[in-house]
């Protein structure tokens, strides 16, 4: 469960991200404001679901910090994951559950009808996940954003699998989060930035370079 909605500034300074022996990026800075979002564009391993983790506190960063309303959160991570809602490549849903079920598991009975309706699929509570096709599953997975009442949205490639309904609703939910002091970090390959997105590009980094340094630029 969230621990209440309760947007604040969140921000990177300085970070730098190595898998293994690779270096992902360094000297990496963003600010995110509530009501605000922050696109990440990037090709294929410039870093973006790299970020996405750091932000949500389920990578560390090798260098620099996170801060949430100023502070760092690395002595409380928990505390950091209830402020947000993390949607990665994989729609975490339990096959075996109902798409009802599976959304009174993460965010609670209230919050299934609500949140059901805000992507479509409300004619599908009763129906097992395992049986929904790719694009309703990612409607189900995006709905648990949108239920966990989360200050913090971080998706990585949220409109995966969906059409153009679908991705009719999912903007209609994020600038409905907005609205109400929301934020979200998004990694996309391409499609239409949401209206006044700020961009945070990322690049490759050098071949060989395990101390090379990685163009990262805000705009």
């Amino acid at each position: 469960m969230t621990e209440g909605f309760a947007p604040a500034p969140f921000a990177g300074r300085g970070l730098l991200c190595r898998r293994g022996e690779r270096l992902v990026f360094r000297g990496l800075d963003f600010d995110l404001a509530p009501g605000g979002v922050l696109l990440l564009r990037g090709p294929n391993g410039s870093g973006k679901s790299s970020l996405l983790r750091l932000m949500a506190g389920l990578l560390r960063p090798a260098a620099g910090e996170l801060l949430w309303a100023g502070a760092s959160f690395e002595e409380e991570p928990e505390r950091h994951r209830r402020r947000l809602a993390f949607l990665g490549h994989l729609d975490a849903v339990k096959p075996a559950l109902t798409a009802a079920e599976n959304l009174g598991f993460w965010c609670g009975p209230a919050a299934v009808a609500p949140a059901l309706a805000a992507l479509g699929i409300g004619h599908l509570a009763g129906l097992p996940a395992r049986l929904l096709s790719a694009g309703q599953r990612r409607r189900l997975a995006l709905a648990r954003i949108v239920g966990r009442q989360a200050p913090l949205w971080l998706l990585d490639e949220p409109t995966n699998a969906l059409d153009g309904e679908a991705e009719a609703m999912f903007a209609a939910a994020l600038a409905a989060h907005r609205a109400k002091g929301g934020m979200a970090a998004i990694a996309l390959h391409g499609g239409d930035a949401p209206p006044e997105a700020s961009v945070l590009s990322l690049a490759l980094p050098a071949l060989g370079g395990f101390d090379e340094e990685e163009e990262s630029t805000a705009a």
